[in-house]
């Protein structure tokens, strides 16, 4: 098994060499997931302040834990591209690169002199992602977006919350957070791409297709049934039960979609009549009437906790789980077998690995810590004069 020097095993992406224009999250999240699977990460930030995520909230020993949480296992070099002399040391590393992320309004990288065309014809192998709130061509190209925007401009927050409520925004930036994943993956496909025709290639991402991309089955129920689907709460649109309940001491959730786990269900809440009742007769007739047998599902369930539900759930096979906060969630027994969440090295914290497992490789005990500010200059230069970036 080949691995970096240290004992940890090489990453898939090992060798590839990837600049880092980005900044706060969209960028940033699709660069660690690069780092992660072993490119080298140089992040070119501006000498005055860096990423302005560096001084997010919250913080910890000084620092940014949100810049942290994002920027992990990259090196840091400050670089003015309206400087001559920067300039000159920003095309010597773009000759050694394989890929630029930037996440600039549509324009910025041409008004830098780094624009599309201009890096084709230079650099043809590189390949060039471009993560912005609305993309490169359309009506909305130069707007500027941040998560809030697109969750609501794409129909995410129409769908999420309960009903009769304020619109809700999703509890993560999953504006940001999707068009990172689905950038990476764009990346890595160009790159295959690359090794059959020599060329690079332009990954052209907008926050706002991905959030409509990820919409699942709201767009054809809004087709289908010709008007725009509501908020449901926890609830299914085309399953029943399949919820949130109530417990004596809690809340669980339960998803029996189908016709043999709901029958299943009936038998061990000792309610076998639940199999005669029209209204529960079929998965369609459950979800006409999913509040009358949510109603009644409830009734039994409040007779005992969440702890004695769900193992009764499992031993039936219903599938269930209990509905966790955060701090369980860094207890879970579950996360701690796969090695899931780990310490970031030289602090107090703790996250996530890019949770991609190739071939049961196990993932490492600790995790490299995000940069200071141009923290890598010196080697970052030196290597550049003797014909390599560090790896």
């Amino acid at each position: 098994m080949t691995t970096d020097g240290t004992g940890v095993p090489e990453g898939p992406l090992h060798g590839l060499r990837v600049l880092d224009l980005s900044r706060v999250l969209a960028g940033p999240y699709c660069t660690m997931i690069l780092a992660d699977l072993g490119a080298t990460v140089i992040k070119v930030e501006h000498p005055d302040g860096g990423d302005e995520a560096r001084g997010f909230l919250p913080m910890i020993d000084g620092a940014s834990a949100y810049f942290a949480a994002v920027n992990r296992g990259k090196r840091s070099i400050a670089l003015d591209l309206a400087a001559d002399a920067d300039r000159a040391i920003f095309q010597r590393l773009l000759a050694q690169a394989d890929v630029l992320v930037e996440n600039f309004r549509p324009g910025v990288m041409d008004r830098l002199g780094f624009g599309w065309p201009v890096l084709q014809a230079r650099w043809p192998r590189l390949v060039v992602a471009s993560i912005s709130g609305f993309g490169q061509h359309g009506p909305y190209r130069e707007r500027g977006a941040y998560d809030l925007i697109v969750q609501a401009m794409s129909g995410m927050m129409s769908l999420t919350g309960h009903p009769g409520q304020p619109p809700t925004r999703a509890g993560t930036s999953i504006g940001d957070l999707a068009a990172s994943v689905f950038a990476a993956n764009g990346i890595q496909a160009a790159l295959l791409r690359r090794v059959r025709t020599g060329i690079g290639g332009r990954v052209d991402v907008a926050m706002l297709d991905c959030q409509v991309a990820l919409l699942e089955n709201a767009i054809a129920r809004c087709l289908v049934d010709g008007q725009a689907p509501p908020p449901l709460g926890a609830r299914h649109s085309g399953a029943a039960p399949f919820d949130a309940f109530r417990a004596a001491d809690g809340w669980l959730v339960i998803a029996a979609g189908n016709d043999a786990l709901f029958a299943r269900l009936a038998q061990m809440l000792a309610s076998p009549q639940w199999l005669a009742d029209e209204r529960f007769a079929s998965r369609s007739a459950r979800v006409a009437h999913q509040a009358a047998l949510k109603a009644l599902i409830e009734e039994r369930l409040t007779t005992a906790d969440v702890a004695d539900w769900l193992p009764r759930l499992e031993q039936t096979g219903v599938p269930a789980g209990p509905i966790q906060d955060v701090a369980a969630v860094l207890n879970d027994p579950q996360l701690a077998a796969r090695g899931l969440l780990a310490p970031v090295q030289g602090t107090a914290l703790l996250a996530a690995h890019t949770p991609i497992r190739l071939d049961d490789t196990p993932w490492p005990t600790t995790l490299p810590p995000a940069p200071a500010l141009d923290e890598h200059r010196a080697e970052i230069l030196r290597l550049l004069d003797e014909g390599d970036t560090p790896r």
